[in-house]
């Protein structure tokens, strides 16, 4: 099976840090066999930890555990640079993050919860907007 590229946004790593159960938490145990390969820029790492960090979102993780869990992360990951910025495209700058580094890294999809925010994504850069469940069934995994 090839590798795919992919960029998880935000809501999925925060998803599958909640809770252990469900395919967002899946998606990050599939990283130890290499199906899919995440693609991450500076600024994107520095959204997740952001998010990741707050107390209210996860407090029954430890910030060391939470350091490891991203550390790992990023050790699978691809990491872009971005030399380009032709933003706003999306109405939440946020999202732009996630598009710019889809887009630069020709990744094949973005895994999101929140689809209706890339919408014309897909048109636009031919990039699949996926649920963490959609790409499993896609992956057949």
């Amino acid at each position: 099976m090839n590798t795919v590229n992919v960029v998880i946004d935000t809501n999925v790593l925060i998803s599958a840090l909640k809770s252990s159960r469900g395919a967002s938490h899946k998606l990050l145990l599939l990283l130890v066999d290499g199906v899919f390969l995440p693609n991450i820029s500076v600024p994107l790492f520095v959204e997740y930890e952001s998010v990741a960090k707050r107390v209210e979102l996860l407090g029954h993780l430890e910030k060391s555990e939470i350091d490891s869990i991203l550390n790992y992360f990023i050790s699978k990951s691809s990491i872009r640079e971005i030399f380009y910025l032709w933003r706003p495209f999306l109405k939440d700058p946020k999202d732009d993050l996630v598009l710019e580094v889809a887009v630069e890294s020709r990744s094949e999809f973005i895994i999101t919860f929140n689809k209706k925010d890339f919408s014309h994504c897909e048109k636009q850069f031919g990039i699949k907007i996926v649920t963490p469940q959609e790409f499993m069934f896609l992956m057949d995994i």
